[in-house]
């Protein structure tokens, strides 16, 4: 089953920011978030979960056919 991937209008600002590296690594986490459904929250509800990668993070929300990514971060 194909998900989809929401982008936040501050995530995307955000990543505009990051260097090519950053940006890279940011969206690899997502995908990484995608892919595993089971450590999504339960879709619909308020809860989020924090995903982390070696130096970047995001916060997502899930949904019936994916997740929303409301904010990222990176260091370095």
């Amino acid at each position: 089953m194909p998900y989809s991937v929401d982008l936040a209008f501050r995530v995307e600002e955000a990543l505009a920011e990051l260097s090519e590296n950053g940006r890279q690594e940011v969206m690899e986490t997502i995908a990484a978030a995608l892919v595993g459904p089971g450590s999504w929250p339960a879709p619909g509800r308020w809860d989020g979960v924090l995903r982390f990668g070696s130096r970047c993070w995001v916060a997502f929300t899930a949904y019936d056919d994916g997740i929303e990514v409301y904010d990222v971060g990176c260091v370095g």
